[in-house]
C-alpha cells in the first residue's frame, strides 16, 4: 500500500500544475497599453476637435439660412433681425463659441464670426468666420471646400 500511496502523490504533483502570468509578463502587457494610449490619446482629441468644429460650422450655416429667409420676409437685410440667432453655442452644455454679426445692422455682404470661448479645448483652434459668399474661414484658411477643417 506505501507504493500506491507515493503513485498516488505522484500524479497529484504532477496534475497540480500552476497557471497564471509572472510579473514580468503583466509588465509587458501594461507597457504596450501604455505606448498604445499615449498613441492614441492625441488623436482622439484631435478628433473631437475637428467635430465640434464641425458641429459650429453646421450650426453657421443653420444661421445664415435663417438670415437669408428673415431677408426674404422683411424685405431688406437691416430689417432681418439676428434676434436670437447669435450667442453662446452650444446652446446646452458648456459654451465652446461666441457667435457675433457683422455688420450690425445687416447688409447684403454680411459676416457670422465664431469666436472659441476662453478656457475651452477650442481656444487653440482659431476663430471660424462664414460669410454671404459661402466662403469658410478658419483663422486665416479661407475657401468653400474642406481646407478650413484640416
Amino acid at each position: 500500500m506505501i507504493v500506491n500511496f507515493n503513485k498516488c502523490e505522484l500524479v497529484k504533483h504532477k496534475s497540480a500544475n500552476h497557471h497564471g502570468f509572472t510579473l514580468m509578463e503583466l509588465m509587458i502587457v501594461v507597457a504596450i497599453i501604455g505606448i498604445l494610449a499615449a498613441i492614441a490619446y492625441p488623436s482622439y482629441q484631435q478628433y473631437v476637435i475637428k467635430s465640434k468644429r464641425t458641429d459650429m460650422m453646421s450650426e453657421m450655416h443653420n444661421i445664415a439660412s435663417q438670415i437669408e429667409s428673415r431677408k426674404l420676409a422683411q424685405g431688406t437685410y437691416s430689417n432681418a433681425l439676428t434676434t436670437g440667432l447669435g450667442g453662446d453655442f452650444p446652446k446646452q452644455g458648456n459654451a465652446l463659441y461666441a457667435i457675433t454679426f457683422t455688420p450690425n445692422p445687416l447688409t447684403s455682404e454680411w459676416v457670422i464670426t465664431a469666436t472659441p470661448k476662453a478656457n475651452t479645448q477650442m481656444v487653440t483652434d482659431g476663430t471660424l468666420s462664414l460669410n454671404y459668399q459661402n466662403n469658410k474661414c478658419r483663422g486665416s484658411v479661407c475657401g468653400t471646400d474642406n481646407k478650413w477643417n484640416d
